[in-house]
């Protein structure tokens, strides 16, 4: 493994200015990149060769005879610059909240999905997400020499996204209790999380790349010369926003039906009355409509949150959308969710501009609050609810505004104190997300343990560890589950990325 290419600069500068510096490459989602790339990267710390003369150091100038005399040539001394281990922490707690609320939610209701309008603890993993590939690609894409290499590279990674997506979300894969494989064509899922995180990561790499030559080496002074001086990422954030918000509200839902199928009816179709525009109820909202008209109504979720809200819990008189599938990670959706991967690259962008510890935070914190207080207004004057099922316009901001702030207390914390121990783990997640992401979080590792069984396909090492360790001695199957969820997964997985770490293994995506 090249260690030149797992070696960056962070947005720390050294002591002195540095002469014929290398730009690296840095992190984004999962696994490492290359340079030139938007993707992702694990990476050590990377040693700047820093030439420094006299003048450098006292200010003194020396004289023609002094040089004639034979005064000592510059030397080359290498300084480590301090990497911002804040992304991997921040990234590897995303992937822990992802298994917590996935394995653990069922037990505990109250950190799983709202069913509709509100955010719950789920609901912000999918935002966390986007926010650090933003963050990470303005750092990863600071520095293009050949722009034609950044897209075809910017472009395979997305593929690669979009072919993951499908295989493990899509319907092939059935872990970790089903051990069968294989999904129907006339039903696979063909948009999921790593999908909608390729389109973000895409279009906002894609911008970022193309204005590359627009990019001002030094900002001009003022508040918003940050701003001014990426425009075009905030364009294209601006465009994606207006995209959303016109077709929800203007886009005209008709009535739509759908075939539910199961053993004791057969198949039986149900229609569903709409016939309006601008609704942000779960029947007859603009985002499934566009879902149903390009993917097609079989090709959604099957299972959408909407199934616990109360008018859906009165049995055969419930509404007949109560059982339709509903796509969380729909086209429309994904539009809207580019504006969190756009505030996560102005993030990025701080940290490269702004080297001071307090006017990064200053720039971080104020913004991640007026989010917040936007989106608090929205929700409460019933203008724009927070949806994550529609990743509505104040859903954004909230969840933004939360990632904003948690990057800065992280950041205090782990960069700025030196309190990197207590957060160790979740660095070494966060350096084998991709990893972590597929074993843990899709259950591909349980599925794999599953299928050495005894006897039956339950009777498994997984399931004898739930029961017996966890869940029978603590007499409680939500405690058990949980104390299991965080010792038996996120501990262990965390203990695997830190041997992996040690090893310097990864998984590249």
């Amino acid at each position: 493994m090249d260690q030149e290419a797992r070696r960056v600069e962070e947005g720390f500068g050294p002591a002195v200015p540095a002469v014929g510096q290398k730009e690296d490459h840095d992190k984004a989602q999962f696994g490492k990149i290359d340079k030139n790339d938007g993707g992702d990267c694990i990476d050590n710390e990377k040693e700047l060769g820093t030439r420094i003369g006299s003048s450098e150091l006292d200010h003194h100038h020396p004289s023609t005879e002094e040089k004639q005399a034979g005064e000592e040539q510059p030397v080359v001394v290498k300084q480590k610059s301090k990497r911002v281990a804040t992304l991997d922490a921040f990234r590897g707690l995303t992937i822990v909240l992802m298994i917590l609320v996935d394995d653990a939610g069922g037990a505990y209701s109250r950190i799983d999905h709202s069913p509709w309008n509100g955010c719950t603890l789920a609901d912000f993993v999918m935002p966390f997400f986007l926010f650090i590939v933003g963050v990470a690609i303005a750092l990863a894409l600071k520095k293009i020499p050949k722009i034609d290499v950044a897209i075809k590279k910017i472009v395979f990674r997305t593929l690669k996204l979009l072919f993951w997506g499908i295989i493990l979300q899509g319907g092939y894969s059935h872990a970790p209790d089903d051990l069968a494989y294989g999904v129907d064509m006339k039903h696979i899922r063909w948009f999921g999380i790593l999908q909608r995180i390729a389109l973000v990561y895409f279009v906002v790499a894609m911008i970022e790349t193309l204005t590359t030559k627009r990019r001002p080496a030094v900002l001009e002074s003022g508040n918003i010369s940050i701003f001014t001086a990426y425009r075009w990422q905030w364009i294209g954030g601006f465009v994606a926003f207006l995209v959303y918000m016109i077709t929800t509200y203007a886009l005209y839902v008709p009535d739509w039906s759908f075939v539910l199928h199961n053993d004791d009816d057969g198949a039986k179709r149900y229609t569903v009355k709409c016939g309006m525009r601008g609704h942000l109820g779960p029947a007859c909202n603009a985002v499934g409509h566009v879902d149903r008209q390009v993917w097609g109504v079989n090709h959604l979720y099957a299972y959408p949150v909407w199934i616990r809200l109360k008018v859906c819990k009165h049995g055969k008189n419930a509404p007949s959308w109560c059982l339709a599938p509903f796509e969380p990670e729909g086209l429309l959706s994904s539009i809207s969710a580019i504006l969190s991967g756009t505030i996560g690259i102005h993030y990025g962008h701080v940290l490269i501009h702004f080297k001071g510890h307090a006017e990064r935070l200053r720039q971080w914190v104020s913004m991640g609050f007026i989010l917040l207080t936007v989106a608090i207004i929205l929700h409460f004057t019933d203008a724009i609810p927070m949806n994550k099922q529609l990743y509505s316009f104040s859903y954004v901001c909230f969840t933004a505004g939360a990632a904003g702030i948690v990057f800065s207390a992280f950041y205090i914390l782990i960069d700025v104190w030196g309190l990197r121990t207590p957060f160790l783990f979740l660095e070494w997640i966060g350096m084998n997300a991709m990893l972590v992401f597929v074993m843990a979080a899709q259950g591909i590792f349980a599925a794999f343990v599953n299928g050495w069984y005894y006897e039956t396909p339950d009777k498994t090492l997984v399931n004898w560890i739930q029961d017996h360790v966890f869940i029978n001695v603590w007499h409680s199957e939500r405690l058990g589950t949980l104390l299991y969820v965080i010792f038996a997964e996120i501990t262990f997985w965390g203990v695997v990325s830190g041997i992996l770490h040690k090893l310097g293994i990864y998984w590249k995506l």
